[in-house]
């Protein structure tokens, strides 16, 4: 272990320069697992899919996957089908210096949208990052595959499942353009345990419907989005009961929380952390619906920015969000322990003094009791600051 970060057993990985787009910064990553591993993932489900996502889904199911090649600085988003021909060519490249199959190679990009992938900049660089694989190097990785984020992403769990340790390690990217399904986000998270890979692929969606599926920061779906869970095999672990793969299942929802919060603390120019929590609907859907009409509010983020409570912005929103019949006399309306919103009005307790209080707070709670039924919903974002405008401003200067 090193600096807390737990190595998985099977797992190498490596990062280097390849001059992608800014000189002198790692943006190049190789991860390798080992024959015999489970691999899963989940896709965005933007229509203008990036040309690796494409190649990914082909490649996933035409082979065991051997090594993942992620770039940073370049989406090989928008890119037609010189960008098949060039994400398929790195998968190519890769193949031939570790002597796997091309489609054994699952590519990743983020970046600038449009542009074509320097491809031979990226095959120039990969005997370097053979020579330097290694278990420890997570931190590596989790900066090079870094854009507009101001801090590494990195998730490290060690737990006991029938006496028998297991390690979950995982890091991911992602600060702007993040809205489910999924976000501008790349997450690639590995385990040692032993587990079939259709049940692996059920662990990671119910574990993203939690998590990566429930972080907005600017409402904007990317082209790229990706999640990774493999399963080398290679510790004592094997899943199988049912009660094995309930306590996986719960390691596994809080190591992608913890990744996906992240995230959103790390939103492009954030300031606040919000937790929007909806309770008392008739259906999960519907608290959803309230909790991204509150998430995805532009006034309401930069009143939050502003640490100005106005209240009247959180009530505009729950009203529009589209739940049928809504009953506002049942509706009530809290920031943290402080209930400004009851009986379709403003609570006879609350005062301005309170909701300044909370809203000081770099961490802040909503939350909307709808008086419906007994669905709940969570959904964590940031507020909209001046920093937010000026990064995607300049963001290809």
């Amino acid at each position: 272990m090193s600096d807390g970060i737990f190595p998985v057993a099977g797992v190498k990985l490596n990062a280097t320069a390849a001059q992608i787009r800014k000189a002198g910064r790692n943006d190049l990553v190789l991860i390798e697992i080992p024959d015999g591993a489970t691999t899963a993932a989940v896709f965005t489900r933007n229509a203008f899919c990036a040309a690796p996502v494409l190649i990914c889904k082909d490649h996933l199911v035409k082979a065991a996957t051997r090594y993942l090649l992620i770039n940073s600085g370049n989406a090989n988003a928008g890119t037609g089908e010189q960008g098949l021909r060039n994400a398929k060519q790195s998968c190519t490249d890769v193949a031939g210096i570790t002597h796997c199959k091309a489609e054994q190679v699952l590519p990743f990009s983020t970046g600038v949208i449009g542009e074509p992938l320097p491809v031979q900049k990226m095959t120039a660089a990969l005997p370097a990052l053979l020579q330097g694989m290694d278990a420890a190097n997570w931190a590596l990785a989790a900066q090079a595959i870094m854009t507009t984020d101001t801090r590494p992403k990195i998730v490290s769990r060690e737990f006991q499942i029938d006496g028998q340790r297991a390690v979950i390690t995982g890091i991911a990217k992602g600060a702007g353009m993040i809205r489910p399904d999924m976000a501008t986000m790349l997450a690639f998270i590995a385990t040692d345990v032993s587990i079939a890979q259709a049940e692996l692929q059920t662990a990671l969606q119910r574990a993203m419907d939690q998590s990566f599926n429930r972080i907005t920061v600017d409402g904007d779906m990317s082209t790229n989005d990706s999640c990774v869970l493999m399963a080398t095999g290679k510790g004592a672990l094997e899943i199988k009961s049912p009660q094995a793969k309930e306590l996986f299942q719960r390691e596994l929802n809080t190591a992608c929380a913890e990744l996906a919060k992240m995230i959103v603390r790390d939103g492009e120019g954030a300031t606040k952390f919000i937790n929007i929590e909806i309770v008392d609907g008739k259906t999960e859907d519907e608290c959803l619906k309230v909790a991204y009409a509150i998430a995805h509010s532009p006034l309401i983020k930069t009143a939050f920015f502003a640490s100005d409570p106005n209240w009247g912005r959180i009530l505009a929103a729950v009203g529009y969000a589209g739940v049928d019949q809504l009953d506002i006399s049942k509706v009530y309306i809290y920031l943290d322990d402080v209930c400004i919103v009851e009986k379709g009005g403003r609570a006879a307790t609350y005062s301005e003094a309170q909701g300044q209080r909370v809203m000081q707070q770099s961490d802040i709670t909503v939350r909307v009791q709808l008086g419906r039924g007994k669905q709940h919903a969570t959904v964590w974002t940031c507020d909209l600051s001046h920093d937010y405008v000026r990064i995607n401003a300049e963001y290809r200067t």
